[in-house]
């Protein structure tokens, strides 16, 4: 009985373990939360991106990863690619913006 005892622990132990090790993070995978904070982050750069009259959001691409957000597309003036850079470090939870929106 005591032997049955140790094993159920011992296998109760090893899935827990293998749980935290899946839902941390890596330098090239962000864990579960982090995941859910960049999509709230990126919905929030989007919006704010709808919300200014001069970026045409539909021609800018937003991607986050652990709060570094990415810019990309294509705009018609480099005005709107550097509006749409000052939007997204305006956003809460941002820590640093990538720019590769290219002027057509």
């Amino acid at each position: 009985m005591k032997i049955a005892k140790s094993i159920i622990s011992a296998a109760i132990f090893a899935t827990v373990a293998i749980t935290a090790v899946g839902c941390s993070s890596t330098n090239k995978q962000a864990s579960t939360g982090e995941y859910v904070d960049d999509a709230v982050i990126t919905t929030k750069v989007k919006a704010a991106l709808i919300n200014d009259p001069n970026v045409k959001a539909r021609e800018v691409n937003v991607e986050t990863f652990k709060g570094d957000v990415q810019l990309s597309g294509f705009v018609a003036d480099a005005r709107d690619a550097q509006r749409a850079v000052e939007i997204a470090r305006g956003v809460k939870g941002v820590t640093a913006v990538k720019n590769d929106i290219r002027v057509k």
